[in-house]
């Protein structure tokens, strides 16, 4: 049985990996006749690919701040005093994954264009607005799972009550008692948000703003090597986060067990 274990684990990495291998040696071919980083500094030396890197990265943030605002009190008040509600709960998460993003962008464009009640996509803020947002509900499943599991480890009720018991206020409850003890899993939710948010196409390029996933789209329609390269830069920013996920994983599991 051991045997047959690591002959399907070894024939999935074959699978996985070998294309990845074969892009990233694609990847180097852009001088003829040699292998060469040609394709790398031409990619990380183009403003452009700087511009929607940055600004993707500054979205992934505010993104993260936003959903980490929404969800944390919103999972922490559903178990603390509405866990009837935890079955909606799940189930209202579970829609974006359910929903094309293509059909949460265009009822953002009816619902927000210049001719609403709320035009926000008549100026680039409000836009930029819109596209938060939209990447807040892509990352919802994945953030409030994160959250609701951390929560489950701890014991709500009791912390709760002993901080009132202080004299500690709701806000006071969730910033320096409730949330300390959910960094693993805030975390966890972040690193998800920010793989995603980097990759993301649909609503960036509906919402047309300068983020990296139309970029990437772009080169890999007008350029050859370039965009192998890009590809395996996006592989690995999306393999750092899934890193730092299970390296967080594991110090909250060596903090457990230091705790009891």
């Amino acid at each position: 049985m051991r045997l047959w274990s690591w002959l399907g684990f070894a024939l999935g990495a074959v699978f996985m990996v070998l294309p990845l291998v074969g892009m990233f040696e694609f990847s180097l071919r852009a001088r003829r006749g040699e292998y060469s980083l040609d394709a790398y500094r031409s990619v990380l030396g183009d403003p452009q690919f700087q511009a929607t890197f940055a600004y993707s990265v500054v979205v992934a943030i505010v993104t993260i701040i936003a959903g980490v605002l929404l969800v944390v009190p919103t999972a922490y008040w559903v178990r603390l005093r509405l866990s009837r509600l935890r079955p909606v709960m799940e189930f209202v998460t579970l829609l974006p994954l359910v929903i094309p993003p293509i059909v949460i962008a265009f009822g953002y464009l009816r619902q927000f264009n210049t001719s609403s009640f709320l035009p926000l996509t008549g100026s680039a803020r409000g836009t930029d607005f819109l596209l938060v947002m939209g990447y807040v509900t892509l990352s919802l499943p994945y953030m409030y799972r994160a959250v609701d599991t951390g929560l489950r480890t701890l014991d709500v009720a009791t912390l709760t009550e002993a901080s009132q018991s202080l004299g500690a206020s709701w806000v006071t409850i969730l910033s320096r008692v409730i949330l300390p003890n959910l960094w693993p899993a805030v975390l966890s939710g972040a690193f998800l948000s920010f793989a995603i948010v980097i990759g993301e196409y649909v609503f960036a390029a509906l919402l047309d703003r300068p983020a990296f996933g139309p970029y990437m789209v772009w080169v890999g329609g007008n350029r050859a090597y370039e965009p192998a390269a890009l590809a395996v830069i996006a592989f690995g920013v999306t393999w750092a986060c899934m890193g730092l996920l299970t390296l967080t994983g594991r110090l909250a599991a060596h903090h457990r067990a230091a705790r009891r």
